[in-house]
């Protein structure tokens, strides 16, 4: 059974939250080294400055999980929620899982809250029991393959490596599949989608339907940052976006506040972080980044 209930996670999680004047804060754990897609719009790297999803200063070694979360909480009581959201995928690489399962050992009132790519989470999915995990995001961004395969170069699998529609549908298929199994399994799943204007922004209506038919609860539309294969491109206008918010509405409720997180914020979101006093003396393993 989900030690965290639906109404606990609306109260407590910033993340679910659609009260965007609450102050509940997050811990992100920069536990993860490893990712297993390469999509287009990612650019992951370390360092202090920048603020945006897939950087962190480091990697935070899973055996000082606790030590980083108490000290957290002496600066922040605020926290609620224990979360990993990269800078890597977190069922790439057993890190994650290792580092959940010692807050749920030491910490066992915060909220421990997981996002993937969804590609192993059904496969995974006793282990994120085990843990403790009380809720789950799952990036999607887009359910045709053509679509897909525009956003995410290659997934890679089992040791083999997929590219063009055929990864595309499989990854798909194992998303959905995964929010499925997780909502069958009592852990109620948030779907990002990053908008992509030219790329995706026309199929926000059928990832919306698709993802809620699999069971989700929430979608957050992520306006795209352009860097790494999508530079070039331009990120949705406010009226793009309003319109994207529109249509995913006629099926889920639409997360509105999101503040595009690094992958090593500590704190309250849109209030002060913490990360540079928890995570200062963190090594950067340097500019490089695996995709597995």
């Amino acid at each position: 059974m989900n030690p965290d209930p639906p109404n606990r996670i609306a109260s407590l999680h910033p993340c679910w939250s659609q009260d965007p004047r609450a102050r509940n804060g997050r811990i992100h754990l920069p536990v993860a080294p490893a990712c297993n897609l390469q999509c287009r719009f990612c650019l992951r790297v370390f360092n202090a400055g920048e603020e945006r999803p897939g950087v962190s200063r480091g990697i935070l070694p899973v055996a000082e999980v606790p030590a980083v979360i108490g000290r957290a909480l002496e600066l922040c009581p605020e926290i609620t929620v224990a979360g990993i959201a990269g800078p890597g995928d977190t069922l790439a690489s057993p890190h994650a899982l290792e580092a959940f399962s010692l807050v749920h050992r030491h910490f066992p009132g915060l909220i421990k809250c997981l996002s993937t790519n969804g590609l192993l989470l059904q496969q995974r999915l006793p282990e994120l029991i085990a843990a403790g995990v009380g809720t789950v995001t799952v990036t999607v961004n887009g359910v045709r393959p053509e679509t897909v395969s525009a956003v995410v170069a290659s997934i890679r699998l089992g040791g083999v490596r997929f590219s063009g529609p055929e990864g595309a549908q499989l990854l798909v298929r194992r998303q959905l599949a995964g929010i499925r199994a997780a909502v069958a399994a009592g852990i109620p799943v948030k779907v990002n989608m990053v908008l992509i204007p030219g790329v995706n922004d026309q199929e926000v209506d059928a990832t919306a339907r698709a993802v809620a038919q699999a069971g989700a609860s929430l979608i957050n539309l992520l306006p795209l940052l352009p860097q790494g294969g999508f530079a070039h491109l331009a990120p949705p206008t406010c009226a793009g976006l309003h319109s994207a918010r529109q249509a995913a509405r006629r099926y889920l409720p639409v997360f509105q506040h999101c503040q595009h997180c690094r992958a090593d914020a500590v704190g309250i979101p849109g209030g002060t972080d913490f990360a540079g006093t928890i995570y200062g003396g963190l090594d950067s393993p340097g500019e490089t980044f695996s995709h597995g």
